[in-house]
C-alpha cells in the first residue's frame, strides 16, 4: 500500500519511545480497540430498519459525519448500494432547505449523532425536521451512555444506540458513528473493519507499517517548525471527503499547546484533488515558500475501462497521442508526472500511497493508517491529541450569546 519517498534522517531511540508511548495509549484511547470489534449488534440493529425506508440521513457534525461521509462517497460511484445516505452538518439555512428536497420525508430514517447530547448546530437542525416528522420511530439517536440526549430520546421512546468509550468524534468513523449509517445503506462494514485490522496488525506486530509510519511521523515532528503545512494530493474524484476527513483530524489533533511548554505547535492540513489542483495549489508548491510537504495517493485499479476515442482533430494533431488511451491510465501518469516534477526540486518532502482498488478494505486501511499517524506525530510533539479546548472555547461563546437571545 505505501511507497515512502523521504524520511531519510531517522532517530530509532525516539521512534521507539513514541511506539512505546502509543503501545500504552491502547489502555485509555477507545479508537485502538475498533478494528476488533464485534458487530453482530449493528448488524441485527440494521435489520430493524423497515425495507420501505429509501434513505438514510445523518444530522451531526465533524466527527459525528466527516468519517461516515469520506466513505460512502468513495465507495458510492463504483456500488449499487440499498439506500441513499445524506448528511445534515451545517446551519445553513439554503443548505437545510435543498438537502430536504432531495428526499421523501416520509421514507427517511434519520440518525441524530451528539456525544455530548447537546451539540448546538445538530439540534437546531434536529428541530426544525422534527417540527416536520414528529414520529419517534423515525429517529435513532447516538450518544454517550447517560447523556442528556440519551434521556431525551428514552422519553420519547425512540432507539438509543451508544457510542464506545474514550473514543473521540474525529477517531469515531469505525464506530456506531460510522458504521451504521453505513451498513443501512449496504456497505460491507466487515470488509471496512478488516482493513483497519490489517494495518493495526502491521504497526503492533513489527510488520512492514511499523517503520513506515515510524519514519514518516519523525520526520514530521522533527521538521514541523519548517515544513508546517502538510498536504494530501488525492488523484480520485472519490477521495474528495476523505480529504475533508482528513484536514478536521489532523487539524484538531495537532494544533495544540505543546503539554510541557508554553509553546503553539500544529501542522495545517491542506487536502488536494488532482488532476485539478495540479493548474492551481500545484504552482505553489513547485515554485512557492518551501513550508510544504506532499502525500500523493492514487488508485492502481479504477475496474472502469474508458478509453479515449481514436479520433483526430483538425489542427490538434498533435494530441493524438491520447488516443487509445485508458482514463485510469492517463490519471495516474498526471499523478506520477507531478510527482517527479516535485521530486527534481529536491527540497519539497514527497511520499507516495498506492490504493489498491476502489472498496472497503482499502479505505478501512486507508482511515486507520491517518489515524495511527496522527497519533504518532501527536505525541512526538508533545501535545494532546485527543482533546480540543480551542473548539470547546467558541462553544462556549456561543452558548452564552444564545443565553442572552431569551433576555
Amino acid at each position: 500500500m505505501i511507497n515512502t519517498l523521504y524520511c531519510k534522517d531517522e532517530n530509532k531511540g525516539i521512534q521507539k519511545q513514541a511506539f512505546d508511548a502509543i503501545c500504552k495509549e491502547q489502555e485509555s484511547i477507545g479508537y485502538y480497540g475498533l478494528p476488533e470489534q464485534d458487530i453482530d449488534p449493528i448488524l441485527a440493529y440494521v435489520n430493524t430498519i423497515p425495507e420501505s425506508v429509501e434513505t438514510i440521513a445523518v444530522i451531526g457534525i465533524g466527527g459525528s459525519s466527516l468519517g461516515a461521509k469520506a466513505v460512502y462517497e468513495f465507495i458510492k460511484p463504483v456500488r449499487t448500494l440499498k439506500r441513499k445516505l445524506c448528511f445534515f452538518e451545517s446551519t445553513d439555512p439554503i443548505n437545510i432547505t435543498n438537502l430536504l428536497d432531495t428526499f421523501d420525508i416520509k421514507k427517511t430514517h434519520f440518525l441524530v449523532i451528539s456525544k455530548s447530547g447537546t451539540t448546538v448546530e445538530t439540534f437546531s437542525v434536529y428541530k426544525y425536521i422534527y417540527a416536520m416528522q414528529s414520529d419517534a420511530t423515525s429517529y435513532t439517536f447516538i450518544t454517550d451512555p447517560g447523556s442528556p440526549l440519551e434521556k431525551y430520546a428514552r422519553s420519547i421512546n425512540a432507539s438509543v444506540l451508544h457510542l464506545p468509550d474514550n473514543v473521540g468524534g474525529r477517531f469515531s468513523v469505525l464506530s456506531s458513528v460510522g458504521l451504521v449509517p453505513l451498513a443501512l445503506c449496504g456497505i460491507d462494514i466487515a470488509q471496512l473493519l478488516l482493513g483497519s485490522k490489517s494495518i493495526k496488525k502491521s504497526f503492533f506486530n513489527d510488520g512492514y507499517m511499523k517503520d513506515t509510519l515510524l519514519r514518516k511521523a519523525y520526520f514530521y515532528a522533527k521538521h514541523h517548525a519548517q515544513y508546517h503545512i502538510n498536504c494530501i494530493f488525492a488523484y480520485s474524484e472519490s477521495l474528495k471527503y476523505f480529504c475533508e476527513w482528513y484536514v478536521q483530524l489532523w487539524g484538531e489533533s495537532l494544533g495544540k499547546h505543546q503539554r510541557h511548554s508554553a509553546f503553539n505547535v500544529g501542522l495545517t492540513p491542506v487536502g488536494l484533488i488532482g488532476p485539478k489542483d495540479q493548474h492551481s495549489f500545484l504552482q505553489l508548491i513547485m515554485e512557492g515558500t518551501r513550508d510544504k510537504s506532499v502525500t500523493f495517493i492514487k488508485i492502481e485499479d479504477f475496474c472502469h475501462t474508458e478509453i479515449i476515442p481514436d479520433i483526430t482533430l483538425p489542427h490538434l494533431e498533435s494530441l493524438d497521442s491520447l488516443n487509445k488511451l485508458p482514463f485510469s491510465k492517463l490519471i495516474n501518469m498526471q499523478c506520477d508526472s507531478a510527482l517527479e516534477a516535485l521530486l527534481e526540486q529536491g527540497d519539497i518532502p514527497l511520499d507516495s500511497i498506492s490504493i489498491g482498488t476502489i472498496d472497503e478494505k482499502n479505505i478501512g486501511m486507508l482511515i486507520f493508517y491517518y489515524e495511527l499517524l496522527t497519533s504518532l506525530v501527536g505525541e512526538l510533539i508533545d501535545v494532546n491529541t485527543y482533546d480540543q479546548p480551542g473548539v470547546e472555547a467558541g462553544k462556549i461563546i456561543l452558548k452564552k450569546k444564545l443565553s442572552q437571545q431569551k433576555r
